[in-house]
Parts: C-alpha cells; sequence; structure tokens
C-alpha cells in the first residue's frame, strides 16, 4: 500500500466517522458537541496527512465551523487579532529585512570559521545558539526571525543548495531548537507562561524560575537538544566542501548603511524583548513596530509594496486557523471531555507513582494533538485539582507534568512558531515531520523514564 493510498483510507475513515458523529450524535452531549468533534477530526487529518495545503485545511474548517454555527464567529476568528498571528507577521517581514540587507550572509561569514570544520559541529552549534537565545529573547517566532536567516546564508555559502541534505538539516534543526529546548524556560514560550498564570490564578500556585528551570532543562532542555543535534545528523547526513566555503566572495556588494541602521534596530528589538516583564509592552506589538519601521518609504529596508511577497499569508491563515480550532476544542466541551476520558482510560492509581507519571505526561501530549500546544494549559489546568485527587501527586506536580506533555510535539501543526521557521527557510514542512516523530517517540521511551527518575531526586514526587 503506498503513502498515497495510506493517506486515502486515513482521510476515508476520518470521513466515515465524521459522517457518523453527525448523523448519531452522542446522547450524552449536545448535537453541537459531535458536530464540533466531526469538523476537529476531519481538520486535524488534513493537517497530519498533508494530504491538501494546510491553509486550505484551515479554510475548510472555517467554512465549517460558521456554515453549522458551531462557535461564534468572533471567537472563531479570533486567531487573526492574537499576539501570535501578529508576531508572526512582523516576524516575516523582519527575517525578510535580514535576508534582503545580506546583514544574515555577513553574520553567517562571520561564524561560519567556527562551525564549519564539520557537519555535525555546524548542527550543534546552531542548536547550540538557538538554545542560549531561548534564555534571552521571550518568543519563539523571535528566535526564528533572528536564526533562520543567518543559518539559510549559512547553508548557502558552504554550498547546501535548496533541497539538499544539509540545508534541509540546518533548516530543521534551528526550527526545533528554537522552539523545544524553551519549553523548559519559564518565560520563553506562550504555553509555559498560560500554564503559569492559570496555575495562579486558580490554585495560588507560584512556579519561580529557577525552580521551574531546574527541573525540566536538564532533561527537556540539555538532553533534548542534544538529540536534535543526533537526529537531524542521521536523518539528513551532509558533508562540508571546503572549497565551497572560500567561493563566496559577494557579501561587500550588500549595502552597509542599510546592515548598521538594521542591526541597530534589531538590537533596540531585542532589548525590548529582553525587558517584557518590566515595560509590559507584549513581543508582538515590539515586533510590528520594527516591520512598520522596515517599511516605511525612503528610511526602511523593505519597500512598501514587496510586503505581500515578504508575508506568506497561507500561513498566517493556518495559524489563525489552529488558534481558532483550541478555542473551538474548548467552548464546546470537547477538550474537556477528551481530558476526563484520557484520565479514565490510563491507569491513574494511588500510590502508583512512574504509571502515574507516565499517564500525566501523556494526557497532556495527546491532548495538545487536538487542542494544540497553546491549549493544553487552558484545557488540563482547571482538572489539575480532580488529578491530583487521582494519583495522591501535589498538585504543583500535577501542573508541572503538562510542560512534559506539551513540550513533546508530534505533527508540526501544534506548534505555530515550527510553521513560520520552515517558512522562513523555504524548505518544505514535511521534512520536519521526519523529526517529530522519531523525536517523541524517544521522548515517550527514553526522556519521560529519565524525567521520573530526576523528579524522585530531587523529591517532587515520592
Amino acid at each position: 500500500m503506498g503513502k498515497l493510498s495510506i493517506k486515502k483510507w486515513l482521510l476515508f475513515s476520518a470521513m466515515l466517522v465524521a459522517g457518523l458523529l453527525a448523523m448519531f450524535p452522542l446522547q450524552q452531549h449536545p448535537a453541537d458537541f459531535s458536530y464540533s468533534a466531526s469538523v476537529v477530526l476531519i481538520t486535524l487529518l488534513f493537517w497530519s496527512t498533508g494530504f491538501i495545503p494546510p491553509f486550505m485545511a484551515g479554510l475548510i474548517f472555517f467554512a465549517l465551523a460558521t456554515i453549522f454555527k458551531l462557535i461564534d464567529p468572533s471567537a472563531l476568528f479570533s486567531g487573526f487579532s492574537s499576539a501570535a498571528v501578529w508576531l508572526i507577521i512582523s516576524g516575516f517581514v523582519i527575517g525578510s529585512a535580514i535576508s534582503e540587507s545580506g546583514l544574515s550572509r555577513r553574520l553567517a561569514a562571520l561564524i561560519a570559521p567556527a562551525l564549519t570544520i564539520s557537519y555535525p559541529r555546524l548542527v550543534a552549534g546552531l542548536v547550540i545558539s538557538a538554545m542560549l537565545l531561548g534564555f534571552v529573547m521571550p518568543s519563539s517566532v523571535g528566535r526564528a526571525v533572528v536564526m533562520l536567516p543567518i543559518g539559510m546564508a549559512l547553508a548557502e555559502q558552504i554550498g547546501f543548495s535548496r533541497g539538499s541534505n544539509g540545508r534541509i538539516g540546518i533548516a530543521t534543526a534551528l526550527a526545533l531548537a528554537c522552539n523545544m529546548p524553551s519549553f523548559a524556560v519559564l518565560p520563553a514560550n506562550i504555553p509555559n507562561m498560560i500554564l503559569s498564570g492559570a496555575s495562579e490564578n486558580l490554585f495560588n500556585v507560584h512556579f519561580g524560575y529557577a525552580e521551574y528551570l531546574f527541573l525540566h532543562f536538564p532533561i527537556l532542555g540539555l538532553l533534548k537538544s542534544a538529540i536534535i543535534v543526533a537526529l537531524v545528523v542521521y536523518l539528513f547526513p551532509a558533508k562540508i566542501d571546503k572549497s565551497q566555503i572560500a567561493a563566496v566572495t559577494d557579501i561587500e556588494a550588500y549595502d552597509v548603511a542599510k546592515q548598521v541602521k538594521l542591526g541597530v534596530l534589531l538590537i533596540i528589538t531585542l532589548l525590548f524583548w529582553i525587558t517584557d516583564s518590566w515595560h509590559g509592552i507584549n513581543p508582538a506589538w515590539v515586533g510590528l513596530t520594527t516591520a512598520i519601521i522596515l517599511l516605511l518609504p525612503k528610511w526602511g529596508i523593505i519597500e512598501p509594496k514587496r510586503f505581500n511577497q515578504s508575508v506568506d499569508f497561507s500561513t498566517v491563515i493556518f495559524v489563525a486557523a489552529a488558534l481558532g480550532l483550541g478555542a473551538l476544542v474548548n467552548q464546546s466541551g470537547l477538550g474537556n471531555a477528551l481530558g476526563q476520558m484520557f484520565s479514565q482510560y490510563l491507569p491513574l492509581s494511588q500510590g502508583g507513582s512512574f504509571l502515574n507519571f507516565m499517564s500525566l505526561s501523556l494526557i497532556s501530549t495527546l491532548t495538545g494533538l487536538v487542542a494544540t500546544v497553546p491549549g493544553v494549559p487552558t484545557v488540563l489546568t482547571p482538572m489539575a485539582t480532580d488529578l491530583a485527587n487521582a494519583t495522591g501527586f501535589s498538585l504543583p506536580a500535577v501542573l508541572m507534568t503538562q510542560v512534559i506533555g506539551f513540550s513533546t510535539v508530534i505533527f508540526p501543526y501544534q506548534v505555530a512558531p515550527l510553521i513560520l521557521a520552515m517558512q522562513l527557510s523555504q524548505e518544505p514542512l514535511t521534512h520536519l515531520l521526519k523529526v517529530t516523530l522519531p523525536l517523541a517517540l524517544i521522548t515517550l521511551l527514553l526522556l519521560m523514564p529519565l524525567d521520573y527518575l530526576w523528579w524522585l531526586l530531587l523529591g517532587w514526587i515520592s
């Protein structure tokens, strides 16, 4: 059975189940619940199989949700007004300016001597750089905007053409490294902050920066980053040709004044991103202001008429649809029902600490498949007291298992910054799936048990 026939079979099965749910609504739930489940199922199958372009699946989702009046349009289309979407739009503009000004090539030329000794060293160096950037930049989109143009310029400089293993390896490594390790740094990713805020509002449970970092970073940050490097080098093997590096001589052809202007603007933007907790301005609006300055006539780096070329609006539609799907899952009660179902069918019991730990982590992982990663803390945090009573774990421990789960990404559609990063690299999103699937499996079989031992050692569970 070929790949196409497998996708057709999966899609047919999903359509069949969705049709049955629509014709025979679940008796214990209102009809809208079953209709919402049908629409969510179809959308997720489209996204996970890639049978049609992601933005088309998003448009179909919007159409079905509005035609059947499953959710108020203001909530359904709220993604277009969300900070995440505007951060992505500004990210495209900033990334385009870094590339078009030649700043990415200049920075790549500066770091090339240290990283281009070998392909594994190059991948590892870029992953470490992106991971460390997570400590000072609270936005994974911002990290991708800075790192991807530099990585792609470096790939071009050493002779990795578009579609080559080396270029794909750099793209996937940076896409993951700008996002994955930062789940272990409290203010670095949106789901972390949603969990922290919800925990404080609902239960008055406050997580300190150092406490959160020490609990999660050794396994989910350092070790997972090392595994990302190993997977990328293994799945996309390549060799660096030293003669190709020496052949790049056109860096000086770019306007140095523009590069200096952009460099100063980026430093100011980074300072605002780093100090967002002090001044209170959302990173999205900082990014939007930077994008506007870059588009100003005469002073800017990008001509205003090139805005449409800079921004990939299909990605914007896809991300907005993913956020709208999360809203539908929450408002329809589907997320809560899934969480309760997972808690019933997974082995939760007083005293079975390892099984409880794995089950709680899996509940978070599986919820992320449906509600997307930012939706996990929204769905599961209100259930934390019940889960704590069922397992005997402390309330903070139950809340912290969410981090293990929502940092385990199976499909790229679950995390919007991964989509943006691959769009900036101009490499197909399907290549990222080749890494996320084995990475999720390794996390389940190796990292989660290691995390359990680490938590035992720290006294978080007994």
